[in-house]
């Protein structure tokens, strides 16, 4: 097949004799620790809209970054590069504890205040542990499409991280989550993990290149990823919103116009990403030039990192280091 229409891999743009490995310096583990006792369900005074549609964020989060971590697990015997193979071990890490921090929040915090985070929780169990298992839906995948199956699922994940990147940086930029008074615990969780997601936005696309997947099968996982967890967020937060007696005539749906114009009109205070602003954030990523490097400030990110009480109450209380997943 001539070269001309021979489709590239990410990883042929990559600098022979240099690490496949983007990152600078060495990533950190970091531990945190939440006290959400004080912390109110409307954590942003004033608005229940945007403070239910953001709460919605912790049960969409654990199971996936479980699922990161197993996977990266899966691939590190395929990384040969020493750099990136520690970017993705110090990447667990940072997965795990996030993994950890908003399921807290779910037991702590919103069952605390009596909200029904089943249903949601589920949903995302069953797209884990069944669409997107070793074995979807208990079938073993042939021997010859195992890698092909692992680099999809990955191509998935940097996808999804450079959503993360994006909305790390929403986070760590929004002030009006401050003017608003909004609650302190909740916005250190918030900015604390999307500073962690600025600092390793590079490993999730490094991996995938290395691997060998190519600028076709980006484009599409993104279509495919982009879509799903934007409608799995609006269905989320729209069962949290029907909990909430203010909104009880509303019958909220991911389905129906009602949701994603309401969704639009809270944006307006600058307490939610606009949805089409949150699809226009993903547009570098269908980009053939895409660098993730480009997409957010590592020196901000450690910046806010440094000064997070949640991983200064961890260190004062003497939490040992994080462990990998297995």
């Amino acid at each position: 097949m001539s070269s001309l229409f021979k489709p590239t891999t990410e990883a042929e743009h990559q600098v022979p004799g240099h690490s496949a490995s983007r990152t600078r310096g060495r990533l950190i583990p970091r531990k945190v620790k939440f006290d959400w006792a004080k912390t109110p369900l409307e954590w942003i005074p004033g608005r229940p809209f945007a403070s239910h549609f953001i709460n919605e964020i912790n049960m969409i989060l654990p199971a996936g970054e479980f699922w990161f971590c197993r996977l990266y697990n899966k691939a590190l015997p395929l990384v040969k590069d020493e750099k990136l193979r520690d970017d993705m071990q110090m990447f667990i890490r940072q997965e795990a504890m996030h993994a950890r921090a908003h399921g807290g929040a779910i037991a702590e915090y919103l069952q605390a205040h009596g909200i029904d985070t089943e249903r949601n929780t589920r949903i995302m169990d069953w797209l884990f542990e069944e669409l997107l298992a070793d074995e979807p839906f208990g079938r073993k995948v042939p021997k010859l499409l195992e890698r092909r199956w692992l680099v999809f699922r990955l191509g998935i994940i940097a996808a999804v991280e450079h959503m993360t990147c994006v909305l790390g940086n929403y986070a760590l930029d929004n002030k009006k989550w401050d003017d608003a008074g909004a609650d302190p615990v909740l916005l250190d969780l918030l900015r604390w993990h999307g500073a962690e997601e600025v600092e390793h936005r590079n490993v999730a696309f490094d991996l995938y290149a290395n691997l060998g997947g190519s600028y076709l099968s980006r484009y599409y996982l993104a279509s495919i990823a982009v879509p799903l967890v934007i409608g799995l967020w609006a269905d989320g937060a729209a069962h949290l919103l029907n909990q909430d007696p203010r909104y009880a005539g509303e019958k909220f749906s991911v389905w129906k116009p009602k949701l994603w114009l309401r969704w639009a009109k809270e944006s307006r205070s600058g307490h939610l990403p606009h949805p089409l602003q949150l699809a226009a954030w993903q547009l570098p990523f269908f980009s053939p030039w895409y660098d993730p490097e480009k997409e957010g400030s590592t020196e901000r990110a450690l910046a806010y990192l440094a000064s997070s009480p949640a991983a200064a109450a961890a260190q004062a209380s003497g939490q040992s280091a994080l462990k990998l997943v297995k």
